[in-house]
């Protein structure tokens, strides 16, 4: 049974002003090893930004404040640096959210949940890690609080720190038990792979009604009627600055759009049409539907789909990856990423090297599996 205990740490460093942050790169550029985290409004905001970044070292924990100092590329040289080591934790959000809001670079990345899905852990979550390993119970009551509100209080200051203040001990562990399994180089494949990400941060939904669960229940006539209510929404969430579904929710668009009311009164009887939201949006979801009933019918976009080979090499690599992936008790994905199984089974190699450029991302995967892929292939 793991004893919990709450360990009193000193404050944080505050950071915001660019002289802080100026030496705070000094600091940090003398550091081999550093934590990092960050945290975003997505709940609080239309198009969501980054709010704070973290940063610890042994002895020292820090806060960036994003919305208080105007110029953060003196942190790119970190990021960027190959010689200093950055520990995240679900690396990809933080930086794909970086990236997008900062332009920063990125170089010599672990990430701890993926080296903890590597090792084989049913439990990856930070929480859950910090935990196991040291005993320590991590607070989850500001983890989806407004980290654009300001000031940030010293509560939220104390719960961001803790993101980061035990990354690089548990970065110690989770290595201890790479190199114990043999499976370091797998993580290493993993980690480049983040830095040079090609993906883009979330945004906000807009009017991509397709991505609406329960849209497919829909006929085309409704369909053209929901993408006049989604633009309706997604214009009023622009002008409020505030999240799509803190405007109006899924379901009570999809529940209007599949409704016929001849006034704007009777939105009132459609389930989720508060008395607040026929106050501020009654007139103009009425407006917006009656415009829908006159559009042409709208059906969904036509995706390509898999031909009977393409589907069958598909398969016949899943059964593989998951057969493989048992033998040392981890996810399929930690064999063979489900992007480069896809692109594998599109285009089939026709000899070794042409997996090989398929696998270009991935050279000790190709080393150990690239003949039981290629004898799958041609059997």
């Amino acid at each position: 049974m793991t004893s919990i205990i709450m360990e009193k740490l000193p404050d944080p460093t505050y950071i915001k002003t660019a002289e802080q942050l100026s030496a705070l790169v000094l600091k940090l550029d003398q550091q081999p090893i550093i934590g990092v985290d960050t945290e975003s409004n997505s709940l609080f905001a239309y198009r969501e930004r980054v709010c704070l970044i973290q940063f610890s070292f042994p002895g020292e924990d820090f806060l960036v404040d994003p919305l208080e100092i105007e110029d953060l590329s003196p942190l790119n040289k970190i990021f960027s640096n190959p010689e200093i080591i950055k520990i995240f934790h679900a690396a990809e959000y933080d930086i794909l959210t970086m990236r997008r809001d900062f332009s920063f670079a990125f170089s010599n990345i672990f990430d701890t949940m993926l080296a903890a899905r590597i090792v084989g852990r049913k439990k990856v979550g930070y929480g859950s890690l910090v935990l196991e390993e040291f005993g320590i119970a991590i607070e989850k009551k500001f983890q989806r609080a407004d980290w654009g509100k300001r000031p940030i209080s010293k509560d939220m200051q104390s719960y961001a720190r803790l993101d980061t203040h035990y990354l690089l001990e548990l970065r110690k562990k989770l290595l201890d038990q790479l190199i114990n399994k043999d499976r370091l180089p797998i993580a290493d494949e993993d980690f480049l792979r983040l830095c040079n990400l090609n993906g883009s941060a979330p945004e906000p939904i807009g009017v991509n009604i397709w991505r609406i669960n329960g849209v497919k229940d829909l006929n085309p006539e409704e369909c053209a009627v929901l993408q006049r209510l989604a633009e309706y929404r997604q214009n009023k969430a622009e002008q409020l600055d505030r999240p799509l579904f803190k405007v109006i929710g899924d379901k009570t668009l999809l529940a209007i759009a599949g409704s016929f009311p001849n006034r704007k009164e009777d939105l009132s009887m459609i389930q989720g049409m508060t008395p607040k939201l026929m106050r501020w949006h009654a007139k103009g979801l009425f407006n917006a539907f009656r415009t829908g009933l006159e559009d042409p019918p709208l059906y969904p976009p036509r995706r390509p789909r898999m031909s009977e080979d393409q589907a069958d090499r598909y398969e016949i690599l899943r059964n593989w990856r998951k057969n493989r992936a048992k033998k040392i008790d981890v996810e399929s994905d930690v064999i063979l990423p489900k992007n480069i199984m896809l692109e594998i089974s599109l285009n089939p190699p026709n000899n070794m090297e042409e997996l090989q450029e398929l696998m270009q991302e991935l050279p000790w995967r190709f080393e150990q599996y690239s003949g039981e892929i290629f004898k799958k292939l041609s059997t």
